[in-house]
Order: C-alpha cells, then sequence, then structure tokens
C-alpha cells in the first residue's frame, strides 16, 4: 500500500468521524420530537451509529498496524543500509537547500 492510500485512509477516517459526531448531536437534539416514526427512526440510527463506530475502530487498527509496518520496514533498511541512507538523507537534504535557496 502507498503513502498516499494511507493518507487518504486517515482522511477517510477523520471525515467519518465528524459524519458520526453530527449524526449523534442531531440525534440529540431531534430527542424531544415525539411520534412512534421519530423514534423508530431514532433507535435505527443509533444502531447503525453503533455499527459504524465498530467499523471505524476497525479500520483505524489497520492504518496503525500498516503504519507500524513501514515504520519497522524503514527502521530495517536504515540499520540494513546506513551509508546508503546517509547519502539519500544528505542528498534530499542538498535539494530542499538548493529549492530554499531559489526563493
Amino acid at each position: 500500500m502507498t503513502e498516499t492510500a494511507d493518507v487518504s485512509k486517515e482522511k477517510l477516517i477523520a471525515d467519518f468521524k465528524v459524519v458520526v459526531a453530527d449524526a449523534e448531536e442531531l440525534l440529540r437534539a431531534t430527542a424531544s420530537q415525539a411520534g412512534d416514526k421519530a423514534a423508530d427512526l431514532r433507535t435505527k440510527i443509533q444502531n447503525r451509529l453503533a455499527e459504524a463506530k465498530v467499523k471505524l475502530t476497525d479500520a483505524e487498527a489497520v492504518v496503525i498496524d500498516r503504519a507500524k509496518q513501514v515504520g519497522h520496514a524503514a527502521d530495517d533498511y536504515v540499520h540494513d543500509n546506513p551509508w546508503r541512507s546517509v547519502g539519500i538523507a544528505a542528498g534530499i537534504g542538498f535539494v530542499i537547500g538548493l529549492l530554499i535557496g531559489r526563493r
């Protein structure tokens, strides 16, 4: 999985949390509304929100595990290739320095 996909998943999770919070706020705001149909709808929405929270927690766990795997892979690469890693970091720093110097 690419870094872009991980960032997209993290953004999706954050956006989903906002939607869940807004839905919960809407449920609290309409709690005083009377009627069997409104009560049934609130119950159904509460059940769906509970399911969504469980799925959101699972998705967060997957993203966290993936981030840890990437971190361990990077750590292993640096330990296996220390001089190459130093060279890459120096090259990136040089390029950033050139770009900053042009402004």
